[in-house]
């Protein structure tokens, strides 16, 4: 992921989980704090100030889809060599998309 790239933004705590809208890439290596915050639910023990194990990008909002386009949905237009996040069991973290996948996206929302 590069500094400008685009990016779909999946909601996935949602029914049906599904692509809601565009962001663009703005900032990159961001260590995320609440690592190393013994309150926080996603503190990691294993991760330290000198040797973090979770970072994360910042993005900004470009555009909200028209419609949500569920996982429902992006499985009958692709298999999972198409689009990773349609392949059962997959857990969404960033997944890469080929630009001819993306465009049929784009086109969508």
């Amino acid at each position: 992921m590069n500094k400008g790239d685009k990016v779909f933004f999946y909601h996935s705590n949602c029914k049906p989980p599904g692509i809601v809208g565009l962001m663009e890439v703005v900032e990159l290596n961001i260590v995320d704090p609440t690592q190393f915050d013994k309150d926080s639910k996603y503190f990691d023990p294993k991760s330290k100030t000198n040797n973090p194990r979770w970072d994360c990008v910042k993005v900004k909002y470009i555009s909200k889809s028209n419609e949500i386009l569920g996982l429902p949905e992006l499985k009958i237009l692709f298999n999972e060599d198409e689009l990773l996040v349609v392949k059962k069991g997959n857990r969404l973290s960033i997944l890469p998309i080929r630009n001819d996948i993306a465009k049929i996206l784009l086109e969508k929302i």
